[in-house]
């Protein structure tokens, strides 16, 4: 046996307890995300559900093209794009800016208090969470539209118009995300050193200062993964929240990729153009994923791989 081998099952027996937790994990990633990339043939094939995948006949790109000269492409593709774009910028910066506002809180309590309040919005369910937005905007009940038509103005059909969707969409999301995704940034906080503090506090450096100098910093590495994994989901955007939000009034710009797919795939049963889309959008959020990475490693020493 190679040597290599050797030292391997060496380190196998040494930690086998280690292994032996990480099992249930790799076996979940084989069967439920592995296992079923094989279905992607399904996108090179003219699939029928009685002749299987194997017994399907091959027809190349033939539904990649059928999509890419669909009437409707460049509107659904642009969609995705803006509304993930949108959602980045918008919902990228935020948790840090309150991370860092947190991080200066000197009353414990109330800190955590504030930490609570703002986490507590993200285990409310995507279905119960577009029901709140229907009753705040409601342009006869809600109470956005009461506050509008206070100051003399007139009730807006907030989810009825197709220019308002994008922002609903993603403030929403930022009201609903903001404290959950802070977390992360505040444990990359926890991690600095307080002597690095302690010094500038002694040199006289205000908090400000110190927030720029120190704590920006420390958490710029973390910042850069969120952001290249963030980029890597940035035309994977949620299917719940679009198409429950989504009426034929604002149709025009709540239609994207996968409520796209899931109206071909399992509401007209054309399946192996579905999984032609779908195929196409994985492919575009590899090659943002690698890009992204290739970047941030040659500027700086932070990258996932």
């Amino acid at each position: 046996m190679p040597e290599k081998y050797r030292r391997t099952l060496a380190r196998i027996r040494q930690d086998g307890g280690l292994y032996l937790l990480l099992l249930p994990a790799v076996l979940y990633a084989l069967i439920f995300l592995y296992g079923p990339m094989g279905g992607v043939l399904i996108a090179f094939k003219d699939y029928s559900p009685t002749k299987g995948i194997f017994g399907s006949p091959w027809v190349g790109f033939k539904y990649f093209n059928r999509f890419l000269n669909a009437y409707n492409f460049s509107q659904i593709f642009f969609n995705t794009l803006w509304l993930s774009v949108y959602s980045l910028v918008a919902q990228f910066p935020i948790p840090i800016i309150f991370a860092l506002l947190l991080n200066q809180m000197r009353h414990r309590r109330y800190k955590k208090i504030v930490q609570t309040v703002s986490y507590a919005p993200h285990f409310i369910s995507m279905v119960v969470m577009v029901g709140i937005l229907n009753v705040f905007l409601s342009p006869s009940t809600g109470l956005v539209n009461a506050l509008i038509k206070s100051f003399g103005g007139e009730a807006v059909y907030f989810l009825g118009r197709a220019d308002l969707f994008r922002s609903v969409y993603v403030w929403s999301g930022v009201w609903q995300d903001t404290g959950r995704s802070a977390i992360i940034y505040i444990a990359a906080l926890a991690g600095i050193e307080q002597e690095l503090h302690e010094a500038a506090m002694v040199d006289g450096a205000s908090k400000l200062q110190r927030t720029l100098y120190i704590d920006i910093p420390g958490i710029m590495p973390t910042a850069i993964i969120m952001l290249i994994l963030n980029l890597g989901r940035i035309m994977s955007v949620g299917f719940e929240k679009a198409f429950l939000m989504q009426n034929t009034l604002n149709i025009t710009r709540s239609e994207i990729i996968s409520t796209y797919v899931y109206k071909v795939g399992l509401q007209n049963a054309q399946f192996s153009l579905s999984t032609a889309i779908g195929l196409f959008n994985s492919i575009i959020s590899c090659i943002l994923v690698y890009t992204v990475n290739s970047v941030a490693r040659r500027v700086g020493e932070t990258s996932l791989w």
